[in-house]
């Protein structure tokens, strides 16, 4: 693991999305909260959440790193027929939180998969992006927009 002990403790936020393209009766199911296992979204987002808290227990070498906020947010895509994910991650501390961002992501994105594959097991995950960080020695990076 790398040494982190001298680097100077600052505001850190990450951002991170990933979509799921899923038929057009899951994209139905979770728009009306019909699915038969009950409200994918809020599962999905603590899922994402609680993936996000604990990166260092999942990824050899990640530094356990004290989030401040993590957020999962989710869009609905019809044209797409897919559902947005979007986690920020913030801490203040010595280490990016680029990995909890991706981490949250993905997570919940599973879990919606989980939740719905009885509906669609052709469901793919995919797009999963660091779209923004900011914080630490390397500054600000911003890739492709959210969208």
């Amino acid at each position: 693991m790398v040494d982190i002990s001298d680097k100077e403790k600052t505001h850190r936020t990450a951002i991170a999305c990933g979509f799921i393209q899923m038929n057009e009766e899951v994209v139905s199911q979770i728009a009306s909260g019909s699915n038969k296992k009950g409200d994918i979204l809020a599962a999905a987002r603590i899922a994402g959440i609680m993936a996000a808290k604990r990166t260092w227990e999942l990824i050899p070498l990640c530094h356990q790193i004290m989030l401040t906020k993590v957020t999962i947010d989710f869009s609905l895509d019809s044209e797409k027929s897919g559902l947005k994910c979007v986690c920020t991650a913030v801490s203040e501390g010595q280490t990016g939180v680029e990995m909890e961002a991706l981490t949250g992501v993905s997570t919940a994105l599973l879990t919606v998969y989980d939740m719905c594959k009885s509906a669609d097991r052709s469901m793919t995950i995919g797009d999963i992006r660091l779209v923004c960080k900011s914080g630490g020695k390397s500054g600000t990076y911003t890739g492709e927009d959210i969208g």
